[in-house]
Order: structure tokens, then sequence, then C-alpha cells
């Protein structure tokens, strides 16, 4: 499987359609058609539906659109590094992360590296733990924060010189919000908005003290703020960390901690055998660097 079929086959994704995507890569459309066939042939399965007007992926072809969109994007990295790879530091440092006060001091670091080397540049991927460890282990980002070490031999980590609080996001108007501090038995009753990775983990019933099937889950969320949205809505209260919504001033919201929650370490996580690109390891030795000096 050749990296140029699989831009062909991307093409034809977008596009839907075999003449409108040979246009696109100045192919003939038997060309492209036949260069489909052929990827067909290798696969062993048909990975379009080909109607009158759009062509559908099948399955399989759902399949090879998620991984051939990682190895393009793998492919692309590559060709930068390596483009790269002289003494200019240079280049983009990608970290996938979940809504943390951790981020603070990466951006700190991140702003002194690139006062001496301004051609850097610094992306965030936005996901919860689940999402950010898949593009890790893709490749596809070069650090993931998390809120917790991982044991796992494939990754080497840092813990950051912060930690979480978790606690509840209520309405100002709500009951609760005249509580200091929210007992888990002042939710049980309660229509809970909670995380993905909250539920998924089974954390309702060691924060609060009961089975999430025995609780009102009212909604979930990836990211804090689309949660505090359907907060400010009145569809119930938000399990979350602070400092991550803005509850001051004139804010209809308010943020009360959980009596039992621990605090959570942030933690930056990177592959052990994956060889970093020199902006990469020059980012990671000035975040060691502004630990130590703390």
């Amino acid at each position: 499987m050749e990296i140029r079929v699989l831009q062909y086959f991307m093409a034809v994704v977008r596009e839907q359609n075999i003449s409108k995507a040979a246009e696109t890569l100045h192919l003939t459309q038997p060309t492209l058609s036949r260069q489909l066939h052929d990827l067909e042939e290798e696969l062993g399965h048909p990975l379009f539906i080909r109607g009158s007007r759009k062509m559908m992926l099948t399955e399989e072809g759902m399949i090879l659109r998620r991984r051939a969109e990682e190895i393009l994007s793998l492919v692309k990295i590559t060709e930068e590094e390596i483009a790269l790879s002289n003494e200019t530091v240079a280049g983009e440092i990608t970290i996938g992360a979940g809504e943390t006060k951790g981020l603070k001091f990466l951006a700190e670091s991140a702003r002194k590296m690139r006062e001496r080397y301004p051609d850097v540049s610094f992306h965030i991927h936005s996901g919860d733990d689940e999402d950010v460890l898949e593009e890790l282990d893709h490749g596809l980002i070069d650090f993931a924060l998390l809120f917790d070490t991982v044991e796992d031999a494939r990754y080497d980590f840092q813990v950051l010189p912060h930690s979480d609080s978790f606690g509840v996001l209520l309405r100002r108007d709500s009951p609760l919000a005249a509580k200091s501090i929210i007992k888990p038995d002042d939710l049980w009753d309660q229509p809970l908005i909670v995380s993905r990775a909250t539920l998924k983990k089974g954390t309702l019933l060691s924060l609060l003290k009961r089975p999430a099937e025995k609780l009102i889950i009212a909604g979930t969320y990836n990211l804090l703020y689309n949660g505090s949205l359907m907060v400010e809505e009145g569809l119930g209260c938000a399990l979350g960390f602070d400092w991550i919504i803005n509850v001051s001033g004139e804010s209809n919201l308010c943020f009360r901690p959980l009596s039992n929650a621990p605090e959570y370490k942030v933690c930056l996580i990177w592959k052990k055998y994956q060889e970093m690109s020199k902006a990469a390891r020059i980012y990671l030795e000035q975040i060691k660097k502004d630990i130590r000096l703390l």
C-alpha cells in the first residue's frame, strides 16, 4: 500500500465523487478508478458503496479512512522534522490535554522556550485521558497531560508542581450553593452532569459512595465548558475540576468542593521509545529546569 494511493483514497472520501476527486488530484478519472480498484483488490474488500451521485464508505472503508488520516498525518510530521533536523530549532510541539490548570505551567515553559527559539510553535489538542493517550500511542502528539501517572512500561512521565481539586459546578440559585462544602450524599438525588471518563472508569462509586446506576445522570461531557452550558440551562450540576470555569463576577455559576475528593496530580506523559524532535527534547528540558527552580 503506497502513501500516494492513500492520498488518492482520501481525496475520494472528501469529494464523495471520483470525477471531482480526479480534478483535485490532476488525474484522469480512469486512472483514479483503476488505483481504487487495485487498492480494493489488495485489501480484499470493497471500500466504497458506489451510488448514482455519491460514493459512501463501507465498514472496511471507514476503518481505512481512520488509519489513512493517522498515517498521512505522521508522514507530514516526519517530513517536517527531517526538513528541520539541522542546527535550527524550529517546528511544532503538540500536547494533548484535558482541562487542567497544569496547562498554565506548561504555557509558562513554552513562553520561555519561544523567547530563545521563536520558530517553535505550540498546539493543544483538548480531550479526556482516553483521547489523548490514543493520540500519543499513534504518534500524533508529542506529550499527553493526564491527571495521574501511568503504570505502563511504554511511557515516561514528569509530575508537574500542580494538582487539581475536584468538586461541583452549580447555579448560584441552587439550594446546594448555600453549602461551603458538598458531601457525597448531597448529590444522590440531584441530576448530575459528569465527564465521559468519570462515568467510564467507575470514579463515581469512589467519589459519591454510590454506583452510577443509582444516581441521576442527566448528561455527560468531554470538556467542562460544555458541561457548564448544561448547568447554566438548569439540566443539573456538573462534577469537575476547580479553576476551569470562571465563576467570578457576574457569573451565574459557582463551584463547591466535594468533601471526600482527593487532590489529583498532573503529569506530563511521553512515549519512552519514540524519538523526539529536537524542539520537543529542548521543551522537556525547559520544563524540568522550571520545576527545579521552584
